[in-house]
């Protein structure tokens, strides 16, 4: 089956519906979190009511935290506010089958106040305001987001019970490249990537990782929205794939002292005509364009660290030696740097190294956008790459290693206020703030193990 064919019309749905092979329609927004939220509608509900009148859900799926909870502080959504509904507008383009769950289509909605104005802190606006920006600038970012993720053969009820210790990775040790390694899971793995084909994504390969049981799963770049679409997408179906083997995956940031899953983010530039326009006849093969773009992410990486690492766990990968960045650095095709530059003539992309497995893509891209933008409109000077191990060049810019301290310099950047707006940078501190109180109230393991007899 080609992947093409599971991207679905509306008028071919209905075709499926009349026949009896579709029942049932996913409605789905991302959230903060960069989870799918929303409803299972009844197919001829949806073809009768929702696609052509949208349909609602409560605001608060843009307020709450981790747990669903709800949380004080923001200002679109509040018991002051009475926590009403937005609308989810179908976004048809969208429109798919979900192979794993029998007789069932997708399709993602944008959020839209009664009004219909965009409610500026949804995730997909986000980036839809920088798509927005670069194309009036006569341009188009194209992405590819590699995402990994660690397997485990205790279900996800079982690793619940056990508080997710103890739990039993897939593969006993370093599978990195090992054909031996990803045939020991080739049922998940193929099932997986069958259905992420079958959903209308174009699969490239399944490779193994570092750490016991951790695998990757690449997908074809494509432009930036529709990237950051089906990253979310796959991310949920890959766990309901798992589940039903009866396994479990995750891909937060750092699970163990090991190798941390990460999400790197792969982003180049075209012209609206469709030609790249990032490779040149300038030092490194860089045209001006691809000089200014990557020099504006070197300037804006420190204050918009948040939008690629927003959770606690997330700075926890940021070791020396790790495959994950400290230094704020770029280089040829140099995995120590935050910033690796990889491909060459059309295919000269940025590798951005600094997201995890846990990162929101919308916000990731966005943030990358923005600070390509800054560079751009700037014409920001290249600083010369960094040739050898940026792990020792301490007295360089360092990624910040702490939520903390990401929040707070993203709450004194007058670039992200310029290109993002104070409503959604003061949404997402926020967002920061709920996240940090609550880890600062948690008593971990790792303190009673420390401390409850040797204290």
């Amino acid at each position: 089956m080609r992947h093409s064919d599971g991207l679905l019309t509306l008028d071919r749905l209905r075709e499926l519906v009349e026949a009896g092979e579709i029942d049932t329609v996913l409605l789905a927004i991302t959230d903060m979190q960069g989870r799918l939220q929303g409803k299972r509608c009844g197919a001829e509900y949806f073809l009768n009511e929702v696609a052509p009148h949208a349909a609602e859900a409560c605001n608060y799926l843009l307020a709450v935290d981790v747990e669903m909870n709800t949380v004080d502080g923001y200002a679109m959504s509040s018991w002051d506010r009475g926590y009403g509904d937005f609308v989810l507008r179908p976004d048809f383009g969208t429109l798919r089958r979900v192979p794993w769950h029998e007789g069932t289509a997708l399709v993602l909605a944008d959020i839209e106040w009664f009004d219909g104005t965009p409610v500026a802190a949804s995730p997909r606006q986000i980036l839809r305001r920088q798509l927005d920006r670069l194309a009036e600038r006569g341009l188009a970012a194209y992405v590819g987001t590699e995402l990994e993720f660690i397997v485990f053969d205790d279900s996800y009820e079982q690793a619940w019970r056990s508080g997710y210790r103890n739990l039993t990775p897939a593969n006993q040790y370093n599978v990195d490249y090992s054909m031996l390694g990803t045939a020991r899971l080739e049922g998940l793995l193929r099932d997986i990537r069958n259905g992420m084909s079958g959903a209308g994504m174009y699969v490239e390969s399944a490779k193994g990782e570092c750490n016991p049981g951790q695998h990757e799963i690449a997908f074809r770049y494509a432009d930036a929205l529709t990237t950051c679409d089906n990253h979310s997408i796959y991310k949920t179906g890959a766990k309901e794939i798992a589940a039903r083997h009866g396994k479990s995956l995750t891909f937060m940031a750092k699970y163990n002292e090991r190798e941390g899953n990460s999400c790197h983010v792969h982003i180049s530039l075209r012209g609206t005509d469709g030609d790249p326009v990032l490779a040149g006849d300038g030092p490194n093969g860089f045209s001006p364009l691809m000089e200014r773009f990557l020099a504006g992410q070197l300037a804006c990486l420190r204050e918009l660290t948040y939008f690629f690492a927003p959770n606690v766990n997330s700075y926890k990968r940021y070791t020396p030696g790790s495959f994950a960045p400290t230094t704020i650095a770029w280089g040829r095709d140099n995995r120590t740097c935050a910033l690796r530059v990889v491909g060459h003539g059309d295919s000269l992309r940025v590798e951005h190294r600094l997201p995890g497995g846990d990162v929101n893509p919308y916000l990731a891209v966005a943030a990358a956008v923005a600070a390509g933008l800054h560079g751009i409109d700037n014409e920001l000077p290249l600083e010369p790459e960094l040739v050898g191990n940026a792990y020792d060049e301490t007295d360089r810019p360092q990624v910040p290693t702490t939520l903390r301290d990401a929040a707070a310099l993203l709450g004194e950047s007058k670039l992200a206020r310029s290109a993002f707006g104070d409503e959604v940078v003061d949404h997402y501190l926020n967002n920061a703030r709920v996240e940090l109180a609550a880890y600062d109230a948690a008593v971990t393991d790792w303190e009673k193990i420390r401390g409850f007899e040797r204290l």
